[in-house]
């Protein structure tokens, strides 16, 4: 499983719209081999048909894809990027921190977001993804996270 770790953390990520939100951070997963390329395609996809349903809290975003589109390690990835984009949510836009969630079981899906919640839940911690100047600052807070 790969949660957060050096190299699916990319900060202040330019991104003109939603779709290019979400194949930012997809492309962390991809390029880090958790994913085929193809599931990036396929979570822009899901959000063309089924809209901003992923978009949980204000800021956030949890695109995803259907296991059997390409995933090939439990993983999570976050793109946080420069300037917030709309999604299309009513009470969340903008976002700011698109994490890309890659499962390839159900069991695997409730870990990963077990993991995000107990990050999430926190605003403090919210605010230290949202500020921090660096990928190490990240890390040292999942470090006192997990």
């Amino acid at each position: 499983m790969k949660f957060l770790d050096p190299g699916l953390i990319a900060l202040d990520v330019d991104a003109a719209d939603a779709a290019a939100a979400i194949r930012a951070a997809g492309a962390l997963l991809a390029d880090a081999g958790a994913v085929e390329p193809g599931y990036v395609e396929a979570m822009v996809a899901s959000y063309e048909e089924k809209g901003p349903y992923f978009v949980l809290a204000p800021h956030i975003a949890l695109p995803h894809a259907k296991p059997e589109d390409g995933v090939r390690e439990a993983s999570v990835a976050l793109a946080r990027l420069r300037q917030p984009v709309v999604f299309g949510h009513a009470k969340n836009d903008p976002v700011s921190l698109v994490f890309a969630l890659g499962a390839s079981s159900s069991e695997e899906h409730i870990a990963l977001l077990r993991r995000l919640t107990s990050l999430l839940n926190n605003p403090a911690h919210v605010e230290q993804l949202k500020s921090a100047s660096s990928t190490q600052e990240i890390e040292e807070l999942l470090k006192q996270v997990n």
